[in-house]
């Protein structure tokens, strides 16, 4: 045979050849679409949940952070009533400076305020996204030992909490 008549002969078997394999393709991709579709959701779904657990986790390390520094110099602790906000810690310095701080909790914001030797107070924001129902977020001061709770809470579509305990020992008063 010659090139003409195999090109030809290839061109005849081939009739017909292109539509099945286009319907193949078609058939495949109806089944491979709803797959990646549920996997891009699924995706999406988990980086907005993490995305919402590392900003609490953010806040609750926050306010660790500040309470603890605090504390650990502190002489004297007082907390409030029930969920034990507002938290009054306080010290004298090397310099005989009195300091104090004040951990308040006002809508979903931990507020800290400073203050040296009975002068104004600065305030600050702490952390925001604060929990203060006083069963997740709490403070009490018994036997030298300052424990702790603090709880953030991210709302939305893919809700998250996160949820940190600590415990301080404050210096002795001199």
């Amino acid at each position: 045979m010659t090139k003409k008549h195999l090109t030809e002969s290839r061109r005849h078997n081939q009739k017909g050849g292109m539509f099945i394999e286009l319907l193949v393709g078609i058939a495949i991709a109806g089944l491979l679409i709803p797959v990646l579709t549920e996997a891009s959701s699924q995706l999406m779904n988990v980086s907005e949940m993490n995305t919402h657990r590392v900003r609490a986790l953010t806040q609750v390390e926050k306010a660790m952070h500040w309470i603890k520094r605090d504390a650990e110099v502190a002489q004297a602790v007082q907390t409030g009533p029930g969920s034990g906000f507002p938290l009054t810690l306080s010290w004298v310095d090397w310099d005989n400076s009195e300091y104090q701080v004040i951990y308040s909790l006002e809508g979903d914001k931990m507020y800290r305020d400073y203050s040296i030797d009975g002068g104004a107070p600065s305030r600050r924001v702490v952390a925001e996204l604060i929990d203060t129902d006083a069963a997740k977020t709490n403070s009490q001061y018994a036997v030298g030992v300052l424990a702790f709770k603090v709880t953030a809470s991210v709302a939305g579509y893919k809700p998250a909490s996160e949820t940190r305990t600590a415990q301080v020992m404050p210096r002795p008063a001199p």
